[in-house]
């Protein structure tokens, strides 16, 4: 516990130090943020806002990693798909800001990525480090072995859910904030998990100081995210951290309990789904704006308002999460 305390703080010191320095150089390359204009209008007030602020947080989450983390497979591991699916967010945040568009890489560039990208995690976490290809049901303790239909599943499972953060990310100090306390909860699996190894053999003391210095890093970021911001995350930020709290359940083996730990980043996407879905089949609209905090906006609540509901939900459901596995 102690040496994952040190790696967060100094991931939080480091993103904090470096913040105003990337702040200030997003603003010189005129690096803003464009904003859609089919979204609240309220929103078109923060256009040019630096954009592409994963940065902040990703660097010193790998400096951190690299040098207080033993150098173990399952951080190398870790670590290098954090920052893979935080380049596609990097190249689709570029075209953004240097095309002056609301809109990157096409759906179909970022999925194929993404895929491609899940799939090398997935076999290498069951081929390197022998993660296997069962899932774990709470409270039960039974074991389901998917054989080779594990991979085309959690696959999906993951690219599922780093789209879900991405569509989270859409109010100031949202998506870190959630992060921020998925990543909590994860930092505790993993010290318990030293005592108890879901993976024989798998390092966890080492992940669980990776996972903290991914968390110090993005509370220094929150910093200067939080409302007002003075910086967004972007696809870089997003997809990185939606990488990285899959990558934690997938190498814990709590993909099941995930659906507890990570239930506002779930019912995000599946508030666009369900939109989606009654629009085309019944020309209805479910919600007045998807994701599901633009719908809050569009019923009066404040935007801070909005994201300290959904913190504190969050929080609620990884407290629970956490509370599931201790009974298990």
């Amino acid at each position: 516990m102690e040496k994952a305390m040190i790696a967060l703080a100094a991931a939080f010191a480091v993103a904090v130090l470096i913040g105003p320095i990337m702040i200030a150089g997003l603003r010189v390359l005129k690096f803003g943020q464009t904003i859609r204009e089919d979204g609240p209008k309220r929103h078109l007030m923060k256009s040019g806002t630096p954009t592409m602020g994963g940065v902040i947080f990703l660097l010193p989450f790998v400096l951190v990693s690299l040098f207080l983390a033993d150098k173990t497979p399952v951080v190398g591991l870790f670590v290098g798909t954090v920052i893979l699916f935080g380049l596609i967010g990097f190249v689709d945040d570029g075209i953004i800001v240097m095309l002056h568009r609301s809109l990157g890489l096409t759906a179909r560039q970022k999925l194929v990525l993404q895929f491609i990208f899940a799939f090398a995690f997935i076999y290498l976490a069951e081929m390197l480090l022998g993660r296997g290809t069962d899932i774990i049901f709470p409270i039960t303790g039974y074991k389901l072995e998917l054989g080779w239909v594990y991979y085309p599943l959690l696959a999906t499972y993951m690219v599922f859910i780093v789209n879900a953060v991405n569509l989270t990310d859409g109010l100031d100090g949202l998506a870190s904030g959630i992060s921020f306390f998925v990543l909590l909860g994860y930092l505790l699996i993993c010290l318990t998990a030293v005592l108890q190894s879901p993976v024989v053999g798998l390092d966890y003391q080492a992940l669980a100081m990776s996972a903290a210095a991914l968390a110090g890093g993005l509370l220094g970021f929150l910093v200067y995210n939080k409302y007002p911001a003075k910086v967004f995350m972007g696809d870089t930020g997003s997809l990185a951290l939606g990488a990285a709290v899959f990558a934690l359940a997938i190498l814990t083996k709590t993909e099941v309990v995930f659906l507890l730990l990570g239930l506002v980043f779930i019912v995000e996407a599946l508030s666009v789904v369900i939109q989606v879905f009654s629009f085309k089949v019944f020309g209805r609209r479910v919600f007045k704006m998807s994701p599901l905090h633009h719908h809050f906006e569009m019923c009066g609540w404040s935007e801070v308002r909005i994201v300290r509901t959904f913190w504190l939900v969050s929080a609620l459901t990884v407290l629970l999460g956490l509370l599931v596995l201790a009974i298990s």
